[in-house]
């Protein structure tokens, strides 16, 4: 279901944001593959990670999560001329919501002081609502690349 006109298309593809966007991605992706792979030794008892280390590992993720979330508020004003929750982008944001909240409760539950092997657990929850909320967004790409060859044939753009 697409959801861009050829003219917000035509921001889309100029957009600075876009092409932020399409470096910090992979990085964040990065970040998150090491949170996952630390968080699993630690949780298996593998290797000797110190727990810091997943404490470290997903404050990382926050923040590329923050960031991500805050270029794409600049993207969704610029396309859209709204800052969140714009109806072309609605479920992709509740999903970053989402995702966002359980990284925060992370640290809202360390800070309250409840037990490592919880926090481990917490991780994964957080892990996942970014993998599902990515999920979203490649889905959407995909869409919206169909979408963008579709106007091309059709001479749209």
């Amino acid at each position: 279901m697409p959801r861009y006109t050829p003219e917000q298309l035509a921001k889309r593809n100029a957009s600075v944001w876009t092409e932020l966007q399409i470096i910090l991605a992979p990085i964040q992706f990065i970040i998150f593959l090491i949170g996952v792979t630390l968080n699993t030794l630690y949780a298996n008892n593998i290797g000797h990670i110190d727990f810091f280390w997943i404490s470290l590992a997903i404050l990382f993720k926050t923040l590329f999560f923050a960031i991500l979330f805050l270029t794409g508020m600049y993207f969704e004003k610029e396309i859209f001329d709204k800052w969140v929750y714009s109806p072309e982008f609605l479920w992709e944001d509740i999903g970053s919501t989402v995702a966002a909240f359980f990284h925060l409760l992370y640290f809202v539950l360390a800070w309250m002081g409840y037990p490592e092997k919880l926090l481990v657990m917490e991780a994964y929850i957080a892990y996942l609502t970014y993998v599902i909320n990515a999920l979203q967004y490649l889905v959407r790409i995909i869409l919206e690349k169909n979408n963008e060859k579709k106007l091309r044939v059709q001479g749209d753009i």
